[in-house]
């Protein structure tokens, strides 16, 4: 699958880290490496969102909760992530949760998706288990 690289701007990453794309969550997209915290891990999910690559979701997704098949919208346009807590998630934690709010556009209307997500981290490997949305 091609993903949709044409959705960074200036080859920042969509994140907001202030990093290339590649030095920061591409790298996991391509999976050179895991990320190793929760919160490294929803701002990678969030930029697989912007660059419709369903796969990574997909693969970071814990087994008891991922779907059969993740289907992007591709006219949605994520815009902004603020993360707004965290508790645990380190890289010695085995669970953590991430409170964040994402900014889109769809249909020419702004929106905002508020959600806290639920991690784990299984060996070296953190994945999304399910979220609260706010």
């Amino acid at each position: 699958m091609t993903l949709d690289i044409s959705r960074l701007r200036n080859g920042v990453c969509p994140c907001l880290s202030g990093e290339q794309y590649d030095d920061c969550c591409g790298r996991f997209h391509r999976g050179d490496a895991d990320a190793p915290t929760a919160e490294q891990l929803m701002r990678s999910r969030y930029s697989a969102f912007v660059i419709l690559d369903p796969e990574y979701l997909l693969r970071t997704w814990h087994a008891s909760t991922r779907p059969a098949s993740l289907d992007l919208d591709a006219d949605t346009q994520w815009r902004r992530l603020d993360i707004l807590g965290t508790a645990k998630g380190g890289p010695l934690d085995t669970s953590g949760t991430v409170e964040f709010a994402a900014h889109y556009r769809s249909d020419g209307e702004r929106g905002v998706q508020r959600e806290r997500s639920r991690f784990v981290r299984e060996g070296k490997r953190w994945y999304y288990v399910d979220g609260d949305v706010l």
